[in-house]
């Protein structure tokens, strides 16, 4: 390598003392590399990458900030962008490809822990953990009997999306006695779906018949407001959706109606169309019957760690000439300019 290879990170990964904000998002993995790689922070955090910004680097890791055509279509050196998640509905993928520049992301890192933090709320909205909190902490002990809970046992699951985390979803569920689960997932076969255990339902079918509505789709043009108010109203009213995804997939004004109305036991949403939320957002804190969490309901520090490793694996992969398996525009490796650049690591 004639000279180092260069990494810049997006400064969404220290906090406001400057200090890294995580345990380990996995940078011994370029110590390691000795000599050959180095990284370094970009000073300033912008809604949108500049082009300015990455002057000078062959790969950027970053987490929030957009990576539009402006950023990259003038790169001449830019060869990787590693997502810090799952999602890259921030980044412009045609633009990355034309300008030569891989994007990878994280898909195997969050599947354990979203498909947990998806349990985590199907119980804690069954056992109405936190109404149950506050009858302690407001000293109302015998009120304890007014608030009932209910088990997951007997009880069907629907996942809309039944990919990585839908399916570790149900994994983890098999041991709660729960009902066959049902799956809206048009790409996939009944057969397969059969062979998971799972009986293969249109929405329709999945929003009436599933006693927990869980969101588990990837965001685009097909899922984008998909469940609306006629989706919604199908719901049995002792259901609940849970929405680990994107808020987008929801229309969140009708779901706000419909919580508001009652008209189904509650939701529990770690994502919105806006975040943090703004007015934009329909006013879910005024309501009791959700549980809300700013996208961060699955962050653990085992999650941190996996996703640092799996985004700078695949720089460093990029780096060695290799080609990433967690490339979402992996017709970008046969590119003549992105060869090129390639080539000008040798």
């Amino acid at each position: 390598m004639a000279e180092k290879f260069q990494i810049g990170l997006t400064t969404d990964f220290l906090n406001a003392d400057g200090k890294l904000a995580y345990r380990d998002i996995g940078l011994d993995m370029i110590e390691a590399r000795g000599d050959h790689f180095s990284y370094r922070f970009i000073e300033e955090y912008r809604d949108e990458l500049g082009a300015d910004q990455i002057e000078g680097l062959d790969a950027v890791f970053f987490d929030e900030p957009m990576i539009t055509a402006a950023t990259v279509e003038k790169s001449e050196r830019l060869k990787v962008v590693a997502r810090f998640g799952v999602g890259y509905d921030i980044v412009d993928l045609a633009a990355c490809t034309a300008a030569g520049v891989a994007v990878a992301n994280t898909p195997d890192a969050t599947t354990h822990p979203v498909a947990e933090s998806n349990v985590c709320f199907m119980l804690a909205v069954t056992h109405r953990l936190i109404i149950k909190d506050r009858l302690v902490r407001t000293g109302r002990w015998d009120d304890r009997y007014n608030y009932m809970g209910a088990e997951l046992r007997d009880r069907t699951v629907g996942i809309v999306g039944l990919g990585r985390i839908g399916r570790r979803t149900l994994e983890l569920l098999a041991t709660f006695g729960m009902k066959q689960p049902v799956a809206y997932h048009p790409r996939m076969g009944e057969a397969a779906m059969a062979a998971l255990g799972v009986k293969k339902v249109d929405l329709t079918t999945l929003m009436g018949t599933a006693d927990f509505v869980i969101i588990s789709t990837s965001l685009n043009d097909s899922s984008r407001g998909m469940i609306g108010e006629e989706q919604l109203a199908l719901m049995k009213p002792d259901a609940y959706l849970i929405n680990t995804a994107r808020g987008a997939v929801v229309a969140e004004q009708a779901l706000y109606e419909c919580l508001k109305d009652q008209r189904i036991a509650g939701a529990c949403l770690d994502v919105f169309t806006a975040e943090p939320i703004d007015e934009t957002v329909p006013r879910f804190t005024e309501l009791e019957n959700v549980i809300l969490t700013p996208h961060a309901n699955s962050i653990t520090d085992e999650c941190v760690r996996d996703m640092g490793r799996q985004a700078l694996g695949a720089i460093l992969d990029v780096a060695d000439g290799k080609k990433p398996e967690t490339l979402v525009n992996p017709e970008v490796w046969e590119r003549p300019g992105f060869q090129e650049k390639l080539g000008g690591n040798g």
